[in-house]
Formats: structure tokens, C-alpha cells, sequence
């Protein structure tokens, strides 16, 4: 790669980790479902610039639904409820695990000899996670949480039907298609007047905030990392979602003082590792038809 694409790698990650943090004081203002409403609304503007890219409906709204209103909302969720951002950042990170078990069923791919042993790593980093529930968050907030990497995993697999359109205009699309169904969400969940109460009363710290996960770390940092994937294999810019729970972690103790106990600091750890062993590894091989 490029040094300049390099940096730009890393800035992404860096970015992405952040947002774990802006996610959290977001979350002081904004209920989890108009958050997230928000977030995508903010990064749909392009839309009225843009037309809707050649793919079916249903395809692009599966793909908004997992990729992206799944994963952000029951990530939203389970930060408002407790959950750490640190531990969120690395729990959103184990779509990996998910994504070559779904490959598996769905495409046939057989996973390599690494990256089964990366699989098994990050299996028992996460039941060590496990292990921690319920002192300083409660269990349905985990089990929430836990849609958001299987959404992802899912979301995935859902756009490799989408690639020969453009990354930019694709992901603009897929924010709309999320920010509509959120807002009558946030409307049905929380009502009408709460709603317009948390938009009127909006601090700056939560506009920042906003435009920062809208903005920043939805329109500007996924449209970089679709242009590194469309330029250099996969195998070359997926290592760099690494950094992202490094940052996020260490940006929560920074901002908001979280200690990890020595069982979930090693589970996370594990899980990192697991994670970096099966992005390191070849990539697996479809298994072959039967005549």
C-alpha cells in the first residue's frame, strides 16, 4: 500500500474508535433509537445529490437493516445500558468470528487451518467476557449487544451482491434507507414530545457529537475504507479494523475513567488476537460442488 493510503487506514480506525466515545455522550441527550436515527440522517445528505444506485430494493434495505441499523442500534443500545464502550468496541469487532461461520453456511467456504485456531481464540476470549456479565451491566444489555457483530456479519455477506456500484452513493443510500424506519422508531418508542424536546434542547457538545458519527465516521470514513478495499485486497485492509478497539478502549479510559478487571482485560485481549489470527490468515476456500 501507499504510505499516504496507509495513513489513511489508520486514520479510519482512529476515527471509528472515537466514535465509540462520541456514541456514549451522544447518549446523554438522545435515546438510542433517535441517536442512531440521527447519525443516519445526518449521513444521507448526500442523497439529494446522488441518485439511487442500480440495485434491487430489497437487497439494499436487507443490507441497511443489518449493515447498518442493527449493528448501530443495538450498539447504541447496549452503551445506553451500561455497557462499557472499551468492551463495546471489541465486542463489535467479533463480527469477524461471525462473518467467516456465516461465509460457511451460506457460501460453502471452508475456513482455513489458521483461521479455525483464530475462530477457537476469539470463541473463548468471548466466554471469558462472558464471565464478567452482570456486575456492572446487566445481561440483557450484553445479549443485545451481541446482535450488533451477528448484524454485521450478516450485513457482509448481503454486500458482496452490491459490488459494482459505487461505494459512496451505496453507503448514502444505506443510511437513508435506515434514518426512515429509525425516526418512526424513535416516534413509537419514545413519543412525540420527548423527541422534540431531545432535538430542541440539543447542546453543542451533542451536535458535535452527531456530526462527528453522521459525518465523519459514517459518510467520510466509510467512503475512505470502500476506496482502500476497491484498490488493495481485502487481505491488505482489514487488518487495520484492529486498531479500532485499541482506540476505542484507551479513548474510554482517557474520557471516561473505564478499568478492566483482569478477566475481561484478558477476554478482550483473547478476542483481538482471535480476530487478528483469521484476518491474517489466507482466505478460505468454497467448498467444491458435487456433481
Amino acid at each position: 500500500m501507499k504510505p499516504a493510503d496507509i495513513l489513511i487506514a489508520i486514520l479510519v480506525a482512529i476515527v471509528w474508535g472515537l466514535a465509540f466515545v462520541a456514541s456514549r455522550i451522544a447518549l446523554d441527550e438522545f435515546s438510542p433509537e433517535l441517536m442512531t436515527a440521527l447519525r443516519f440522517s445526518i449521513a444521507a445528505v448526500p442523497c439529494l445529490f446522488i441518485r439511487k444506485p442500480k440495485i434491487a430494493w430489497s437487497l439494499l434495505i436487507a443490507i441497511s437493516f443489518t449493515l447498518f441499523l442493527g449493528q448501530f442500534l443495538s450498539q447504541a443500545y447496549g452503551i445506553a445500558h451500561g455497557v462499557p464502550v472499551g468492551l463495546t468496541s471489541v465486542i463489535v469487532q467479533s463480527q469477524a468470528l461471525f462473518t467467516i461461520g456465516f461465509a460457511v453456511i451460506a457460501f460453502g467456504e471452508r475456513p482455513t487451518p489458521m483461521q479455525t485456531v483464530g475462530i477457537a481464540i476469539a470463541a473463548i476470549g468471548l466466554l471469558m467476557i462472558c464471565g464478567t456479565v452482570g456486575y456492572d451491566f446487566s445481561v440483557g444489555a450484553f445479549a443485545v449487544l451481541m446482535i450488533s457483530p451477528i448484524s454485521f456479519a450478516i450485513g457482509n455477506l448481503l454486500l458482496r451482491g452490491a459490488r459494482n456500484v459505487p461505494m459512496f452513493d451505496l453507503f448514502a443510500w444505506l443510511c437513508l434507507t435506515s434514518a426512515v424506519p429509525l425516526f418512526v422508531l424513535a416516534l413509537v418508542a419514545n413519543g412525540p414530545g420527548p423527541t422534540w424536546q431531545s432535538l430542541s434542547h440539543m447542546t453543542l457538545a451533542g451536535l458535535l457529537c452527531m456530526l462527528m458519527l453522521g459525518a465523519i465516521s459514517t459518510s467520510i470514513a466509510y467512503w475512505l475504507w470502500g476506496r482502500l478495499l476497491r484498490d488493495y485486497p481485502a487481505a491488505q485492509v482489514v487488518p487495520f479494523a484492529l486498531l479500532v478497539p485499541f482506540v476505542g478502549s484507551a479513548a474510554s479510559s482517557i474520557v471516561f475513567g473505564e478499568k478492566f478487571g483482569p478477566l475481561r482485560l484478558a477476554g478482550m485481549l483473547t478476542v483481538i488476537g482471535g480476530i487478528a489470527v483469521m484476518l491474517l490468515a489466507k482466505r478460505p476456500q468454497a467448498v467444491p460442488k458435487t456433481a
